[in-house]
């Protein structure tokens, strides 16, 4: 839990402190690409990041944008189909940047394009943008990550946020709800992600259609608990 008077930003190193995270690989949202962050994981805890930079860090950005590696022909591409559309995820990454760079422990600046389209290869209509461009810094050394498994870091991280964090908030409307003190909300958190849990195990593709099957009859629940 997130104090009222702090932000996700302190919280890193309590919740890391007493996992043995050496040799793994951590990814964050672009709010936590910060510099004591990226020491800490590296000097302090023996482990790697791959980090997201967006307008936070500004500066970054723009030293990566202006590198203009999207120019060239994409190093590794990954077509992925779903959701009745196409995302093609495109990937350039570099080491023109490690000496020049102010951020602790970078040995690659990436670039990731994902590009939108319908399943004949049309533009999505009712998409605010089809083509999105996201720039990135890592402690890996391209002996220790290639191109394609800095994509696959980046989106295994986003596999998280739509797999659980989407569903608690979109599914089970978890950021209204009222439950709010003491530990309340992490008891509720954790019932959630059991329930979400519950479901994948079971087989479940979308976790809304299977939630509102479950609820018509009391005794589906309870099957699926192995209670009846």
């Amino acid at each position: 839990a997130v104090g009222a008077k702090t932000n996700e930003i302190t919280q890193v190193e309590p919740l890391l402190e007493g996992l043995n995270i050496q040799g793994a690989v951590i990814t964050a949202d672009a709010l936590l690409t910060q510099r004591k962050i990226a020491d800490y994981l590296v000097e302090k805890k023996n482990a790697d990041y791959v980090f997201t930079v967006k307008d936070n860090q500004p500066t970054l950005r723009q030293d990566i944008a202006t590198l203009g590696l999207d120019a060239f022909p994409p190093q590794h591409k990954t077509p992925d189909k779903g959701h009745g559309r196409l995302e093609q995820r495109e990937i350039w990454a570099s080491t023109a940047l490690n000496d020049y760079v102010e951020f602790p422990h970078v040995k690659q600046v990436f670039c990731i394009r994902r590009t939108t389209t319908d399943l004949e290869g049309n533009v999505v209509q009712g998409r605010k943008s089809t083509t999105e461009t996201v720039y990135g810094v890592t402690s890996l050394s391209p002996e220790h990550a290639s191109p394609a498994e800095l994509l696959a870091y980046n989106r295994g991280h986003w596999q998280i946020e739509n797999r659980l964090h989407h569903v608690r908030d979109m599914t089970y409307d978890e950021d209204r709800s009222q439950v709010r003190t003491g530990r309340r909300p992490h008891a509720m958190a954790t019932l959630r992600n059991v329930a979400i849990s519950l479901l994948r195990l079971a087989g479940a593709r979308n976790i809304a259609v299977a939630t509102r099957y479950l609820g018509r009859q009391r005794e589906r629940p309870l099957r699926l608990l192995g209670l009846a």
